[in-house]
């Protein structure tokens, strides 16, 4: 009995993919096959775009309203961890206990799926939290602008982060869960037509303030995803693959690797 192959998915089969299963945003997923997460997480990144452009507007109204830089960047951090429930920062935790482990792959991978925070996740969430605030705040203490295009730059970059992870030939760690769901999905040449898209609209939006910042903004997507491949590698060899969590871990470290170029200079 032959079946029917499904249609191939759409722009919005995709997008609804990247919104429902990277944010909390009341999106249906009606596609969870290989097909529909292939075309998801080439639409990671404006997922991103839309986390970060909340972040900012809500960084911006609080400086608007006459509050400091340094709550702004507090709220331009709270942001991200509502609207994903925080699954990144557990993520990072997560493949932070991992590593630190020093454990086999299969014993690491089962202190992952533990419900509790070890020593080495409690440190990591500490420091990358610490990092976000300062280097958010010392943005927005430059400009608003500057603090508005980080936020939105660095809510990008991470989930491009995760684009990039899901390209074919990086194996899942596991067989079941979101990681086995997305992991080798992405075609190379296409994460790579993402990346390329990305990194040319950071540099547009870093042009609005001029030379120098327009090369910042584009060096902070190339060190972000600098970053989360290290991790991405590191990751791989440890576990034998890629993880839910692991894809957390390297969403958080893409976004505080820009934000922290964004200090330089």
């Amino acid at each position: 009995m032959s079946t029917t192959p499904a249609p191939a998915p759409t722009l919005s089969d995709g997008l609804r993919f990247a919104f429902g299963t990277l944010t909390v945003l009341p999106v249906r997923v009606p596609r969870w096959d290989r097909d529909a997460a292939r075309v998801g997480m080439l639409c990671a990144p404006a997922a991103g775009l839309v986390v970060g452009a909340a972040a900012a507007a809500l960084g911006g109204l609080l400086l608007f309203l006459g509050a400091g830089p340094l709550l702004a960047a507090v709220a331009g951090v709270a942001v991200p961890a509502v609207l994903t429930r925080g699954l990144h920062l557990d993520g990072l935790a997560d493949t932070a206990d991992g590593l630190g482990s020093g454990k086999p792959a299969e014993d690491a991978l089962r202190i992952m799926k533990q419900s509790d925070i070890g020593p080495f996740g409690v440190i990591t969430l500490v420091l990358v939290l610490f990092a976000q605030v300062a280097a958010l705040t010392e943005a927005y203490g430059e400009s608003w602008v500057l603090g508005t295009v980080a936020a939105v730059v660095a809510a990008t970059t991470a989930r491009l982060a995760l684009t990039l992870a899901a390209r074919a030939g990086v194996p899942a760690a596991r067989p079941e869960g979101l990681g086995a769901a997305v992991a080798g999905a992405v075609p190379v040449r296409g994460a790579v037509l993402v990346a390329a898209v990305v990194g040319g609209a950071a540099a547009g939006a870093g042009a609005l303030l001029g030379p120098y910042d327009l090369a910042r903004t584009v060096l902070a997507v190339v060190v972000g995803i600098a970053a989360a491949e290290s991790l991405l590698r590191h990751s791989t060899r440890r576990f034998g693959g890629v993880t839910g969590d692991v894809f957390g871990g390297l969403a958080e470290t893409a976004a505080t690797a820009a934000l922290v170029v964004f200090t330089l200079g």
